[in-house]
Formats: C-alpha cells, sequence, structure tokens
C-alpha cells in the first residue's frame, strides 16, 4: 500500500498544480510571500490570518494591483492546499479585508487591446514572406487571430496536431487552460480567398521549410536564418507580435480581436466559444474589446 499511496499523493499534486503558466506565477507569488515572512518574523506555513493580514496590507500599500494580490492569494492558498493544512484565505475577517482592498484599491483590470481587421489585414500583406524569419511571423499572426490561440497553446503546437482536408485545417488541442486533462479539443481554420491572407496555404510554405513530419511547429532561427528544432516561448512570441502590430499590443491580443471582430461580423457566442473554448458566455464579453461607443451600438438601430 506504500507504493499507492506515493502514487496518490503525486496526482493529487498534480492535480492541485494547475497550468504549467500559472504554477511558475504562483510559485514567484510563493517566493515573495516566504521571503517577507522570513525578514518580518513570520511562519509562512502554515500562515495565520494576521500574517497574511499583514502581507496583503503591505503589497496594497507599496501599490500592487488587486489581480496582483488576489493570485498572491491563490498562490498562498494552494501551497497550504498542497499540503492539506487550512488557508487563512478562507477565514470570514480575511475576505472582508480583501473586500475593502478591492474597493479602495480596485480598478479595471488592464487587458490586450483589440485591432481592426483593416488594420490588421495592412500588416499581413506588408510583411516580407519571401524569409524564413517572415514566413514564420506571418504563420504566428495568421494562426493566432484565426485559430483564437492561447500563447502557451501556440507554443505547443506540434506538427502531428494538424489534420489537413479540401475542408480546411483542424487542429488538435492536447491540453488548454480550460482543459489541464487533455479531453479533446479540436479548432478549426479556414482558406481565404485572397492567398495573402490565407493561414492555411502561409502554414503548409512554413512546413516545406521545416522539412520535417514530427516536432515543433514554431521554432527559433540560428544565426543567418538557419532552423533550428527549438520551440518558441510564450515569451517570444509575444516579442514577435509587438514587433509587427506594435508595443501595446500582445500575443493575446490575437485571441480577442478574433472575438472583437467575430462578434462585430454577427457571431453568436457559441459559434465564438466554439473556436475559443471559453466555458461561458460570460467570459466571451469579457473579451470582446468594443470599446467605442459608436462601433457596436443599438442606438443605430432605432430606425430613426
Amino acid at each position: 500500500m506504500a507504493h499507492l499511496t506515493e502514487h496518490t499523493t503525486r496526482y493529487v499534486e498534480a492535480g492541485l498544480q494547475g497550468a504549467p503558466n500559472t504554477a511558475r506565477a504562483y510559485a514567484g507569488d510563493w517566493r515573495r510571500f516566504t521571503e517577507w515572512c522570513t525578514t518580518h518574523g513570520q511562519v509562512a506555513l502554515p500562515a495565520s490570518v494576521e500574517t497574511l493580514a499583514g502581507f496583503v496590507t503591505h503589497l496594497a500599500e507599496t501599490g500592487k494591483k488587486v489581480s496582483t494580490i488576489q493570485r498572491s492569494c491563490a498562490a498562498i492558498s494552494k501551497a497550504h492546499a498542497l499540503r492539506d493544512l487550512a488557508s487563512p484565505t478562507d477565514d470570514k475577517k480575511f475576505k472582508v479585508l480583501m473586500e475593502g482592498i478591492s474597493r479602495l484599491k480596485g480598478v479595471r483590470q488592464k487587458q490586450a487591446p483589440a485591432f481592426s481587421l483593416a488594420s490588421f489585414k495592412r500588416t499581413l500583406k506588408h510583411l516580407d514572406a519571401s524569409t524564413p524569419a517572415g514566413l514564420r511571423d506571418k504563420v504566428i499572426l495568421l494562426l493566432g487571430f484565426t485559430g483564437a490561440f492561447r500563447r502557451s497553446e501556440l507554443s505547443a503546437l506540434d506538427l502531428d496536431d494538424l489534420t489537413f482536408s479540401e475542408e480546411g485545417l483542424t487542429i488538435n488541442l492536447k491540453r488548454s487552460k480550460t482543459n489541464q486533462l487533455g479531453q479533446a479539443e479540436e479548432k478549426a481554420i479556414f482558406y481565404s480567398p485572397d492567398p495573402a491572407l490565407c493561414p492555411i496555404r502561409t502554414l503548409q510554405a512554413w512546413l516545406r521549410l521545416l522539412e520535417r513530419t514530427s516536432g515543433p511547429i514554431l521554432v527559433s532561427f540560428r544565426k543567418g536564418s538557419r532552423l533550428t528544432d527549438r520551440r518558441l516561448t510564450d515569451v517570444h512570441l509575444n516579442k514577435i507580435v509587438q514587433r509587427h502590430l506594435g508595443p501595446k499590443f500582445t500575443a493575446h491580443s490575437l485571441r480577442a480581436s478574433f472575438v472583437t471582430v467575430a462578434k462585430l461580423n454577427g457571431a453568436d457566442d457559441s459559434e465564438v466559444m466554439n473556436q475559443t473554448k471559453h466555458k461561458t458566455s460570460e467570459m466571451i464579453r469579457r473579451y470582446t474589446r468594443l470599446d467605442n461607443v459608436r462601433q457596436h451600438n443599438a442606438a443605430q438601430k432605432l430606425g430613426l
């Protein structure tokens, strides 16, 4: 039974840790909390309600965003759960404190901006796809937008995830932020009548350069534009998107812009969710970047 207990513990920890990007963020938050505790002579694990209250007050007073404070609390809660300890974040008085911080410090969460379809098309048509780097970057922009991919999903794509047909391209998602158990999920990519804007033709041209049938799709270069088999990280993807779209945008803007453009063109929430893999319409509303008061307004439909 001892070996079964050991395996059970490993599976429980895997269940609690969550997505890799989230786990890395939590690790940084937990490190900051333990360092603060050491500095102030407090015990980090198990942490008392008073200790946690002091820490989040410190974060609030030093200008940290509410979302950052909430993530730190989530990391501390996870650390306690992993060791089967009661978390101070569940205390009623602590929740009142967090509500107060949210009221006094709360601001609307900064979101990755969306771009217009017209500006995106201009970017694509000015991108020099005759070079290997230009072609790869065009694939990133087109796949990221038409597939509404998260950065981590784009980075993780492998050649054996792709299935081409006359109707288009089906991409298998092995895992995603909302699909940690690896259940079957697919995205559909379609041909564009304009070859310069076609995600499938552009991807096929890139695959011919790769000259292999397995491994990562999006990779880095050595000097002299020589291809490697090193997978691009989500950080690299973000830099590439900003290089072409501008510093105010991020790789997440590709996903946000898919939702915004699709909604402006009449797509309903279920159609959008079928591509983004969001679980609720509420998330679609959060992702829709319709900040321009004239862009999407019922006042245009009054019939006057």
